[in-house]
Protein backbone atom coordinates (compact mmCIF):
# COMPACT_ATOMS: atom_id res chain seq x y z
CA UNK A 1 0.00 0.00 0.00
CA UNK A 2 1.79 3.71 -0.73
CA UNK A 3 1.56 6.02 1.45
CA UNK A 4 0.04 9.84 0.63
CA UNK A 5 1.98 12.41 -1.61
CA UNK A 6 3.36 15.07 0.47
CA UNK A 7 2.19 17.50 -2.79
CA UNK A 8 -0.96 16.74 -4.08
CA UNK A 9 -2.22 14.25 -0.77
CA UNK A 10 -3.13 11.72 -3.63
CA UNK A 11 -0.91 8.20 -3.47
CA UNK A 12 2.85 8.15 -3.43
CA UNK A 13 3.89 8.29 -7.24
CA UNK A 14 6.68 6.69 -8.53
CA UNK A 15 9.66 8.63 -9.11
CA UNK A 16 11.30 9.19 -13.01
CA UNK A 17 15.07 8.43 -13.09
CA UNK A 18 17.45 8.69 -16.50
CA UNK A 19 19.79 6.99 -17.41
CA UNK A 20 23.34 7.31 -20.21
CA UNK A 21 24.75 4.51 -22.46
CA UNK A 22 27.89 6.82 -23.47
CA UNK A 23 29.60 4.67 -25.96
CA UNK A 24 32.75 5.00 -27.80
CA UNK A 25 34.82 2.72 -30.02
CA UNK A 26 33.20 -0.56 -28.69
CA UNK A 27 33.09 0.56 -25.18
CA UNK A 28 30.20 2.08 -22.92
CA UNK A 29 31.00 3.88 -19.54
CA UNK A 30 29.85 2.47 -16.16
CA UNK A 31 30.64 4.00 -12.85
CA UNK A 32 30.94 2.17 -9.39
CA UNK A 33 28.03 3.05 -7.16
CA UNK A 34 29.02 4.53 -3.89
CA UNK A 35 26.05 4.71 -2.27
CA UNK A 36 23.40 1.67 -1.55
CA UNK A 37 21.94 0.07 -3.17
CA UNK A 38 24.46 -1.97 -4.42
CA UNK A 39 27.07 0.44 -3.37
CA UNK A 40 30.40 -1.49 -5.00
CA UNK A 41 28.54 -2.77 -8.21
CA UNK A 42 28.55 -1.20 -11.65
CA UNK A 43 25.75 0.65 -13.42
CA UNK A 44 24.80 3.25 -16.12
CA UNK A 45 25.67 6.46 -15.32
CA UNK A 46 22.11 8.41 -14.39
CA UNK A 47 19.73 9.45 -11.20
CA UNK A 48 16.93 11.40 -10.26
CA UNK A 49 15.14 14.13 -12.42
CA UNK A 50 15.35 17.41 -10.89
CA UNK A 51 11.99 19.52 -10.79
CA UNK A 52 11.50 21.55 -13.78
CA UNK A 53 13.87 19.46 -15.51
CA UNK A 54 13.56 18.20 -18.77
CA UNK A 55 14.89 14.28 -19.09
CA UNK A 56 17.46 15.36 -21.89
CA UNK A 57 18.58 17.75 -19.91
CA UNK A 58 18.73 15.37 -16.55
CA UNK A 59 21.46 12.68 -18.15
CA UNK A 60 23.55 15.05 -19.54
CA UNK A 61 23.59 16.60 -15.92
CA UNK A 62 23.84 13.05 -13.96
CA UNK A 63 26.36 11.96 -16.56
CA UNK A 64 28.80 14.81 -16.02
CA UNK A 65 28.11 14.86 -12.11
CA UNK A 66 29.14 11.39 -11.99
CA UNK A 67 31.70 10.91 -14.61
CA UNK A 68 33.11 14.43 -15.69
CA UNK A 69 32.40 14.37 -19.12
CA UNK A 70 29.94 16.93 -20.74
CA UNK A 71 27.52 14.82 -23.26
CA UNK A 72 24.95 15.36 -26.34
CA UNK A 73 21.84 12.96 -26.44
CA UNK A 74 21.64 10.57 -29.52
CA UNK A 75 19.23 8.70 -29.17
CA UNK A 76 16.36 7.90 -26.39
CA UNK A 77 16.14 4.15 -26.12
CA UNK A 78 13.36 3.18 -24.43
CA UNK A 79 11.44 3.53 -20.33
CA UNK A 80 12.69 0.50 -17.83
CA UNK A 81 9.21 -0.08 -15.63
CA UNK A 82 9.65 -3.45 -14.14
CA UNK A 83 8.69 -1.89 -10.77
CA UNK A 84 11.25 -4.50 -9.36
CA UNK A 85 14.48 -2.90 -10.79
CA UNK A 86 14.33 -0.66 -7.56
CA UNK A 87 11.77 -3.01 -5.65
CA UNK A 88 12.01 -0.17 -2.68
CA UNK A 89 11.66 2.99 -4.68
CA UNK A 90 9.96 1.16 -7.86
CA UNK A 91 11.30 4.24 -10.39
CA UNK A 92 10.96 4.36 -13.51
CA UNK A 93 13.92 4.42 -16.00
CA UNK A 94 14.30 6.94 -18.71
CA UNK A 95 17.28 5.63 -21.51
CA UNK A 96 19.41 7.77 -23.69
CA UNK A 97 21.88 6.98 -25.90
CA UNK A 98 24.57 9.77 -25.32
CA UNK A 99 28.11 10.76 -27.35
CA UNK A 100 30.83 12.42 -25.55
CA UNK A 101 31.56 15.96 -26.34
CA UNK A 102 34.08 16.69 -23.73
CA UNK A 103 35.55 16.46 -20.40
CA UNK A 104 37.97 13.46 -18.92
CA UNK A 105 36.59 10.41 -17.20
CA UNK A 106 36.79 10.69 -13.38
CA UNK A 107 34.31 9.62 -11.13
CA UNK A 108 32.03 12.16 -9.46
CA UNK A 109 28.75 12.97 -7.06
CA UNK A 110 28.00 9.45 -5.63
CA UNK A 111 30.04 7.52 -8.11
CA UNK A 112 33.72 6.25 -6.65
CA UNK A 113 35.01 5.64 -10.26
CA UNK A 114 33.89 5.72 -13.91
CA UNK A 115 35.58 3.66 -16.18
CA UNK A 116 35.18 2.42 -19.96
CA UNK A 117 34.15 -1.29 -20.10
CA UNK A 118 34.21 -3.54 -23.68
CA UNK A 119 30.75 -3.84 -24.64
CA UNK A 120 31.69 -7.67 -25.18
CA UNK A 121 33.22 -7.77 -21.90
CA UNK A 122 30.69 -6.36 -19.45
CA UNK A 123 30.83 -6.65 -15.48
CA UNK A 124 27.94 -7.71 -13.54
CA UNK A 125 25.18 -4.50 -13.55
CA UNK A 126 23.18 -3.23 -11.05
CA UNK A 127 19.99 -2.78 -10.98
CA UNK A 128 18.26 -3.75 -14.61
CA UNK A 129 20.83 -2.14 -15.94
CA UNK A 130 22.06 -5.67 -17.69
CA UNK A 131 18.62 -6.27 -19.46
CA UNK A 132 19.17 -2.46 -20.60
CA UNK A 133 23.04 -3.13 -22.02
CA UNK A 134 21.18 -6.42 -23.57
CA UNK A 135 18.57 -4.72 -25.52
CA UNK A 136 21.26 -1.76 -26.48
CA UNK A 137 23.57 -4.59 -27.81
CA UNK A 138 20.65 -6.67 -29.82
CA UNK A 139 19.68 -3.28 -31.76
CA UNK A 140 22.97 -2.01 -32.96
Amino acid sequence: MSSQCQYCGRWDSRATVVDGIVIEADRVLLVKRGIEPFKGEYALPGGYMDRDERAEEAVKREVLEETGLEVEVVAFLGYYDDPQRDSKRQNVSLVFECEVLSGQVQGGDDAEEAAWFPLNELPGLAFDHGEIMKDFIENL
